[in-house]
Parts: C-alpha cells; structure tokens; sequence
C-alpha cells in the first residue's frame, strides 16, 4: 500500500495544473428577465433554514429529526446565484458557526462572479474547515455564473445529463416493522436502495428489507462495525444478499483495518468518513475502492470536480453522496452526476419542506433540469 501511495503522490503532482474546469463551450442566448443592478459589486446575504425530516433518521451512531441549514444567495447584475450550507451534527458546523463565517467573505472586492478561482481560493483561506459554510459560497456562485452563461454546469463540464444514474434511496436503522413499512412506502419508485447498518441488528434489518424487495442495495455502515474479522463475513454475506457496494466499514482511524477489508472484500468499498478533500486522496489510496464526493464535506462543487479528476487519474472509483439538503445541494451536486459510479442524492427526498425545484428522480433515475447554472428554480 506504500507503493501505491507514493505512485499516487506522482500521480497528483503531475495533475495538479489540469485539474481546473473543462474549455467552456459557445454561450448560446438564453431567455431570462434581468432587472437593472444598482451595482456591478456581488453582494452575499445569507439565513438560517431548518430542515424537516420526513421521518426520524437513525445512522450507526445518532438520530435526528431535523437538520439545520443556512442558505446564500449571491446577487449580481439582476441575477441571482443560490447556495446552501447543510449541517448535520457530525459535521461540527452550526448555524451561527456558518453565518459567523460569511459575514468574513468579502465578495465586493472581486470585479466578476467569473473569477471563480481567485473567489474560492480566497474563500477557502479566510479560515481553516467550515468546509459547508465555504460550499454555500462556491454552490451560489457557481449557479450564478452558470445563469450569467445561460448553461447547466454538467454542459459546462462536457457531461451528458441523460447519463445519470439512478439514485439510492436512503433507509435508516430502525425497527424490522419500521424497516419493513419503509420499504413498501418506496421502494417502487428506487432501482436501489441504501441501507444503514452498524447496529447489532444488520441481518434482521436486511432481512426485513428482503422480505419486501429483491432490488439490489447499497450498504452504509457509518463506521458502525468494529471488527474486521466480522466486518468481511457481514459483507460475504450482504453480497449474497445483493448487495453492490459498501461504504465506510470500520472507523477512519482504523485505516489498516479498512485497507485489510478492501483487499478481500467482494464488493468496492468506498470511503466516506475517512475521506472530505482533495488533500486526503494520497492518504486512503489502497485503502478504498472509491470515495464517496460530498460538498459539505469538500467545500463544494470546485473541488468535487478535481476530486473526481484526480480520483479518476488515480484508478479509483467515485460516487456523489449528500446531506440531507434541499434541492438546491441536491441539484448542485448531481451536475457532477454523469460521470460517477453510484449517486446517493435522495437528501431532499426525505424532507417536507424543500424550496427549490430543480433535480428530480424519474423510475428512480436522476433527471436534471437543464435549467442554467445548478438547475434549480425557488418555489
């Protein structure tokens, strides 16, 4: 693994200058109303949003029935760029953190949303983490550049949105019969589903999911298995169960036991917890088959994009997760959608009361809007 790790090192060093976006293709005229701008400045504002789960949602080691959420608006010449920072509590962002941090960012002192690179770079520097709070800004921005061009981002990248996967749907810990009812309630409208598993209870949830549907699931374990001895028998057995993929087995501070898993392990297995930036690519390479690209966790939608190109380069395999987030996040991040292996963007799927239309999900397909810039329209 060594070995690997140092080859990758090179990999890295040499696609450091070709990881920036795609030759932009022709502007084409797009039919938008833009109202005369008192300034050319960009002007950031910004307020908290908290987030309604439609039903209480247990991982391995919490529950929660609500998610808070600050969401931006970046404005610009009549045109209006959203954004959104989600916060789950195991991020270690809280609303006030958040908004604490943009009133730091000064965007008056760029003369266009189009320099993009100098933005975020600046944006990432004003302090260290506070990865969801700079992803609000880079989300805003990008939806704002991407309507100053009258194009979706996956255009921008040189994706065909047709190519989108279908999307997991999440199913939480919880009782067999709650499982069960969940199952049921939605798993005609998936092609597959996600399962979170890290309790004592794995074989019995995954059972009662099996005696609802044959369709093939996704597992999360949420670093919830702590031997990994056990951990490869529960994946043998989940593969026999049609299970396709496993993210994030053991804890990120077992990075040897997670490797020793990944080595023997039947199904790819992709890294979540043990993964969040660019920067922590050489570190779990030969450990994981894949990483799994959230733009809470990697400051947005620039550095998903570079994840994915490096990760690419490096012979790894990629997926795009998410929060739960509304359907701006949710938009934003499906842009990047095309080009993955497996997508797990359901997050606003399982709140009440999203504000955005944009991304939606067809016979359990991603469909993308078209719509310019992230793809979203608020309700």
């Amino acid at each position: 693994m060594k070995n690997s790790r140092r080859s990758f090192l090179k990999t890295t060093a040499l696609l450091g200058a070709s990881t920036t976006l795609l030759s932009l293709p022709e502007i084409k005229a797009f039919n938008i109303n833009r109202a005369t701008a008192d300034s050319s400045k960009m002007k950031l504002t910004f307020k908290p949003f908290d987030l309604q789960l439609r039903h209480v949602f247990t991982i391995a080691n919490s529950s929660r029935k609500t998610t808070p959420a600050v969401l931006t608006e970046i404005e610009y010449e009549g045109l209006t760029g959203y954004g959104e920072a989600s916060l789950p509590p195991y991020l270690g962002e809280t609303q006030a953190s958040v908004m604490e941090f943009l009133k730091k960012a000064d965007l008056s002192r760029f003369s266009s949303p189009f320099e993009m690179e100098d933005i975020l770079t600046y944006i990432d520097k004003i302090t260290e983490n506070n990865t969801a709070a700079k992803a609000s800004i880079d989300i805003a921005l990008h939806d704002l550049v991407g309507k100053l061009m009258g194009q979706p981002w996956h255009k921008i990248w040189g994706l065909d949105k047709t190519k989108a996967p279908s999307t997991t749907f999440t199913i939480g810990i919880d009782t067999e019969e709650v499982v069960k009812q969940k199952t049921r309630q939605d798993e005609a409208r998936f092609n597959i589903l996600k399962v979170k598993l890290g309790s004592d209870r794995d074989k019995q949830i995954v059972e009662a999911i099996r005696s609802v549907t044959d369709k093939p699931l996704a597992i999360d374990a949420n670093q919830g298995w702590k031997n990994k001895h056990e951990a490869l028998d529960m994946i043998c057995w989940l593969k026999d169960k049609g299970a396709v993929m496993v993210e994030q087995p053991m804890s990120k501070h077992k990075p040897d036991d997670n490797a020793w898993i990944t080595e023997r392990s039947p199904l790819p297995v992709y890294a979540d917890e043990s993964f969040q930036r660019l920067y922590d690519l050489p570190k779990i390479k030969g450990a994981y088959t894949g990483v799994n690209i959230k733009l809470m966790k990697c400051t947005g939608m620039r550095e998903a994009w570079k994840i994915l190109t490096v990760a690419r380069a490096a012979g790894m395999d990629v997926m795009t997760g998410c929060m739960t987030e509304t359907s701006c996040a949710i938009s934003a991040a499906s842009q990047l959608s095309p080009a993955v292996d497996f997508a797990d963007l359901d997050g606003n799927l399982l709140i009440s009361n999203d504000i955005f239309e944009g991304t939606t999900v067809v016979d359990g397909k991603l469909v993308l809007s078209g719509l310019p810039g992230i793809g979203i329209r608020p309700l």
